[in-house]
């Protein structure tokens, strides 16, 4: 019997690896007329590294701004290119780690993660720890890590 996911999360970070992980889960959805919830977590704790704790709070403001901009692209995206439009765009402020794995998918009942392989560079994942690794251990629900695009032939 197959499984048939009916709420799919992707977590979103503006990598190739993420939006390949968007694709494959709009190709999932379509076929199995599921919803997709597309998350972008803003890292709380790069932007005290980031800026030493001297934020006045604007930036936290401008990044929210941004990945609104972001994930309205994404969602236009997938209603021209695909034709999808059964799509939730998210944004959360803290450790994406915990957030994708447990508070998002308890909040929205997401019954998949599809996450890209990995959005950071080697010196991130060495200071912070690889968010795919975390979720793929700790989540809850079916982890799928993306590392191929959709072939569409």
């Amino acid at each position: 019997m197959d499984q048939e996911y009916q709420n799919i999360l992707v977590p979103v970070d503006g990598s190739k690896e993420a939006e390949l992980a968007l694709e494959r889960a709009i190709f999932v959805a379509k076929r199995n007329g599921a919803h997709v919830d597309v998350l972008n977590v803003i890292d709380t704790r790069a932007m005290a590294y980031n800026f030493a704790g001297m934020s006045d709070g604007s930036i936290a403001y401008q990044l929210v701004d941004k990945s609104k901009e972001y994930l309205t692209k994404l969602l236009k995206e997938a209603k021209e290119k695909n034709d999808f439009d059964n799509m939730d765009i998210h944004i959360r402020l803290g450790n994406p780690k915990t957030i994708i794995s447990f508070d998002f998918i308890h909040d929205h009942h997401n019954d998949m993660i599809m996450i890209g392989a990995s959005g950071l560079s080697r010196m991130q994942r060495a200071v912070m720890g690889s968010v795919t690794s975390y979720v793929k251990r700790n989540a809850p629900v079916d982890v799928l890590v993306v590392r191929t695009a959709v072939d569409k032939a």
